[in-house]
């Protein structure tokens, strides 16, 4: 944490140059700001100074509603839906789509499948149910050219719900199967 008289400093000038560095608080209105809020200076015996906004909220504080300190950089509000996305892709790797549907990731993340599905084409280019299946295709991929296991364990380690899905997905985007992958593989050893 920057030391108190950088920040009161900063906080004077509106350095926006400490934006997101650190979060002032008034002791007379129980508010937090950004070092660049517009608002009239406190008096510098009224300010404590805060190193993020979970901070400044556990100790009793609200966000201004004047420079809306949770926009500030560094933190997920300022990387806009990116970090929504990101979020969501997060929570897909970790398999929220092999055990739930489109709609109850989107509920997780607090928006509307709907436009989860439309910040995913924007951001990725592909619906979230694609980029699911994809990462499951690479972590079956790679399960056929690294290990001797079965192709139902395969399968079912990879995130397919069955084999009859897990065979379905292989031919229509290798146009084999995937016994069919392992032993053209083996044969290029």
């Amino acid at each position: 944490m920057l030391s108190f008289e950088v920040c009161n400093a900063a906080r004077l000038r509106r350095d926006a140059r400490y934006d997101g560095r650190f979060f002032t608080a008034v002791k007379t209105t129980r508010i937090y700001c950004r070092p660049v809020c517009p608002v009239k200076h406190p008096l510098p015996r009224n300010v404590t100074y805060y190193p993020t906004a979970a901070a400044a909220e556990a100790a009793g504080y609200r966000p201004c509603l004047r420079c809306r300190p949770e926009t500030a950089p560094f933190c997920p509000a300022w990387n806009g839906t990116r970090s929504t996305v990101a979020r969501a892709l997060k929570l897909i790797d970790g398999g929220a789509l092999e055990r739930g549907s489109v709609a109850a990731l989107a509920d997780r993340l607090g928006i509307t499948a709907r436009h989860l599905g439309r910040l995913f084409e924007r951001h990725v280019g592909a619906s979230p149910q694609q980029v699911a299946t994809t990462r499951r295709m690479q972590r079956a991929k790679r399960l056929i050219d690294t290990t001797d296991d079965a192709m139902i364990e395969i399968a079912f380690r990879a995130g397919f719900g069955s084999v009859r899905r897990f065979n379905a997905a292989f031919a229509g985007l290798y146009g084999r199967s995937p016994s069919s992958l392992r032993a053209s593989s083996r044969g290029r050893r």
